[in-house]
């Protein structure tokens, strides 16, 4: 089922991307707020001692948290609120985050040094925010498989044109689910972001790949006892090395750099199984299960032949009423200590009660 889409401008300058699975939808409402302009981009500081950079954003301070459901900007606007999505409903939607860590409006920021060891530069790239359904109380385990591969065409699409961006190096495509997480906004929603440099965690996946670790990754777990759920085109599995209670790999088993190179075949399929995982976690203990689903894909510019596209969800609720807080071992010191044996986690969610 091809994706229809239509590019929009919002009433502030920031683009907003409709993906319709239906052809011929009228998207020319405008966008009738009055909105200041874009804040600039953040500050790129470097940190010395872990050879990384932090951004400061503080304009980020006065985004939107937890309104009502009435004021959620993520939902269709309607004849007494105007969101951030023009239309009066949508299938998925893809637009400029109003409060980005990374933005192309870099004037005037940057380029000095605080301390001889501590350079600056702007926050350059782009931050984006995926909406997956237009119904505020919906969930991402709650998608239709079809709406799921109309999610996956959107993300494949945001990343080839991010890609394209001359100060990118790596897209980064994940979505925040719960308050125990840290989510401001309920409304189910993903984000992208487009890193001007190299994350940490990336770096190290780069230092330590060869030619065919991902793949010795995903055959020593296919088949084995922390297999959760697979088919024809991918598995998913609770690493041996897992650092949270309940985490869980997704791997396609043709090694891909990232997203855009899907084929059909594997973009269809991704639904089935992701859809299972997370009806899964649900089922775990009868909750909303609280994650972070993380894309992991190749960099824009480097480590592509070696570097597979998968994804990973962590959840820090390590049992009913119960949440694995980061404290001193791994939050300072970055030395994990998990709970929940990998092989006990993965049993516990092949037999976890789940509506198919």
């Amino acid at each position: 089922m091809p994706v229809h889409r239509t590019a929009v401008t919002l009433a502030d300058g920031r683009e907003l991307i409709y993906f319709d699975e239906s052809p011929g939808l009228d998207r020319s409402t405008p966008d009738k707020r009055d909105l200041p302009p874009p804040p600039p981009a953040s500050e790129l500081r470097y940190d010395p001692l872990l050879d990384d950079w932090v951004a400061v954003a503080a304009h980020r301070q006065t985004r939107t948290f937890l309104p009502p459901t009435t004021e959620c900007p993520l939902c269709p606007s309607t004849p007494d609120f105007s969101s951030e999505i023009p239309a009066a409903d949508y299938d998925v939607v893809v637009f400029e985050n109003r409060f980005p860590s990374f933005s192309s409006r870099v004037a005037g920021v940057g380029g000095t040094s605080l301390t001889p060891v501590t350079p600056t530069r702007p926050g350059a790239g782009r931050c984006e925010v995926v909406c997956f359904t237009s119904d505020h109380n919906g969930s991402f385990a709650g998608l239709s498989p079809a709406r799921v591969r109309t999610v996956v065409d959107a993300w494949a699409d945001r990343t080839a044109a991010l890609n394209e961006l001359p100060e990118v190096e790596q897209v980064f495509c994940f979505e925040n689910r719960g308050e125990e997480i840290g989510v401001t906004l309920h409304h189910p929603h993903g984000q992208i972001y487009a890193y001007p440099y190299l994350p940490q965690r990336t770096r190290q996946h780069l230092a330590n790949a060869t030619p065919t670790l991902f793949a010795d990754i995903l055959s020593a777990e296919r088949g084995g006892p922390r297999v959760v759920a697979s088919n024809e085109h991918w598995t998913a599995f609770v690493p041996a090395f897992a650092r949270w209670p309940y985490e869980v790999h997704v791997y396609p088993h043709r090694q891909v750099p990232d997203i855009p190179a899907l084929d059909d075949a594997e973009r269809d399929a991704f639904g089935p199984v992701y859809l299972e995982v997370l009806r899964r976690l649900d089922g775990l203990f009868g909750v909303s299960m609280p994650y972070i689903a993380a894309w992991y894909q190749a960099p824009t510019r480097t480590g592509r032949d070696v570097y597979r596209l998968h994804l990973q969800v962590t959840s820090n609720r390590r049992a009913p009423g119960r949440l694995k807080y980061l404290a001193g071992s791994e939050a300072a010191m970055g030395a994990w200590v998990n709970d929940v044996p990998p092989e006990r986690a993965a049993e516990q969610l092949r037999e976890a009660k789940w509506l198919p």
